[in-house]
């Protein structure tokens, strides 16, 4: 029997994952199309004045399942480094270590958000179990005002650019860790040695940054005979009108435009860009939905700093709504080559949408903006950056805003309608996940993959347990 053709759209981990997986157990023939000139797509690395730094803060979590956990160190051996997580928050003038640590808490905490939390804790009984009309209903009977008026509140907005209660129930059970006060104790307690296996408070983090792990894969994939095309632009796709009929996917690279053949299609890009590239094959109802399903834009601003630490820690949080910028991470202390010894690079992410004033302004601009936020924050620049840097997301991550499930509920049913299409990944469920959870629906979807054909009700019984799926912060 001759191996179907799978044609795969993107080459960050959830299009590299399936693409080695496919390759590796002889599954399909593979192509994988990116737009991009390098693999890994918002997980992957690149170089700011001769450093690696990556699209933000990104941690391998050890969370990951054991399967992919262990094809991840073989991929990378002892370039796969297990770092302690080192990071802090600033919260009413204080500053409290993350992960939250108990002494940490005790001593650190304003006494004033301390006995809130406790007053909340104490009388939460008492509140009922409130409204799941909106995440800060969720939130607010949950945890109290203390804590959500003094964090996930004013985060929020900065976050998604919306309030909270403005904001689906569905973003806190699925983007909030510590929803409860049973659940924000294990996290405090997980710091602490005997309590938990080997593994709280730390993570796993390439020694060459952490777009290593999706360049890893797709060395892989090219090895076992896949056939991954960079700086590939996808301008169509033809859907067939038969299950025996092949799909037709229309691109442009720098060997000019061409067609190419398909029997299966899987897509990880934007389920909503999915849509665009069918055209007026698709009902107005879909292409409807397609605009009316919302993505945060994130600017991520580099400093380059002429000194070799800006900090001991490996990421600075600001909920506080004074400030623009909510994270800031030193690439330097996550590997911990030490290297260059004369300079760091840190990275402030900037959540936007397409039409703030923020987005056009210039790399000068932005960078005065940040010093601002860190001055502000009680963490001035100890001396001025010798150049600014930055990256434009335009979809970094999904919003959940009260109602967005009808709209993706369309573009999913509608997929559901187009034989052998799969949307999968973050971006093609969009889900707020981490780059262990897009690595795990690589590995599900190819397990679904059978010699009869794809096994759609598995793949349903895998997509609920993807709904399961919380952020990992």
């Amino acid at each position: 029997m001759a191996l179907p053709r799978i044609v795969i759209l993107g080459a960050g981990p959830a299009g590299l994952g399936a693409a080695r997986q496919l390759r590796k157990l002889g599954k399909a023939h593979v192509t994988v199309l990116e737009q991009q000139s390098v693999p890994g797509g918002n997980a992957g690395s690149f170089e700011v004045s001769g450093m690696r730094v990556d699209f933000g803060s990104h941690r391998l979590h050890p969370a990951t399942s054991p399967e992919i956990m262990a094809d991840i160190k073989e991929l990378l051996g002892d370039d796969l480094l297990d770092r302690p997580r080192h990071g802090r928050i600033g919260l009413r003038g204080r500053w409290i270590h993350f992960p939250l640590k108990p002494a940490d808490l005790l001593l650190k905490l304003d006494p004033g958000f301390a006995l809130g939390s406790l007053r909340d804790m104490v009388t939460k009984p008492f509140r009922g179990r409130g409204s799941d009309a909106s995440f800060a209903d969720v939130l607010m009977a949950s945890l109290g005002p203390t804590i959500c008026e003094s964090f996930y509140f004013p985060y929020a907005v900065k976050m998604w650019g919306m309030t909270g209660y403005q904001l689906s129930a569905i973003q806190a059970k699925r983007r909030v860790s510590a929803s409860s006060f049973t659940k924000l104790i294990a996290k405090v307690m997980k710091s602490v040695p005997g309590f938990k296996p080997a593994g709280g408070g730390r993570f796993f983090y390439p020694r060459h940054g952490f777009g290593q792990i999706s360049k890893a894969y797709a060395e892989e994939a090219v090895r076992y005979g896949a056939d991954i095309r960079y700086s590939t632009r996808v301008t169509k796709l033809t859907a067939p009108a038969t299950e025996q009929q092949p799909w037709l996917v229309s691109l442009e690279s720098g060997n000019g435009s061409e067609q190419m053949e398909a029997d299966y299609v899987w897509s990880t890009i934007p389920i909503s860009v999915l849509a665009k590239l069918m055209g007026d094959a698709v009902p107005a109802p879909v292409h409807e939905a397609a605009v009316s399903i919302k993505s945060r834009a994130m600017i991520l601003i580099y400093l380059v700093l002429p000194t070799p630490q800006f900090t001991e820690y490996d990421a600075h949080y600001f909920p506080s709504a004074d400030m623009r910028i909510t994270r800031l991470s030193e690439p330097k202390n996550y590997s911990d080559r030490g290297i260059p010894a004369d300079r760091t690079v840190i990275c402030a992410e900037l959540p936007c949408s397409l039409t703030d004033d923020v987005w056009t302004m210039d790399d000068v601009a932005l960078g005065e903006l940040v010093a601002k936020d860190l001055s502000t924050a009680g963490v001035p620049l100890p001396v001025a950056p010798v150049s600014v840097h930055t990256r434009r997301l335009g979809q970094a991550y999904p919003i959940y805003n009260i109602g967005y499930e009808r709209w993706f509920g369309v573009l999913d049913a509608w997929v559901d309608t187009l034989p052998k299409l799969l949307s999968y990944g973050r971006q093609g469920l969009f889900a707020h996940d981490n780059t262990h959870h897009a690595l795990a629906m690589a590995y599900a979807a190819t397990e679904c993959l059978e010699d009869s054909g794809f096994r759609r009700d598995r793949w349903q019984e895998y997509r609920a347990a993807f709904e399961r799926h919380v952020v990992e912060d």
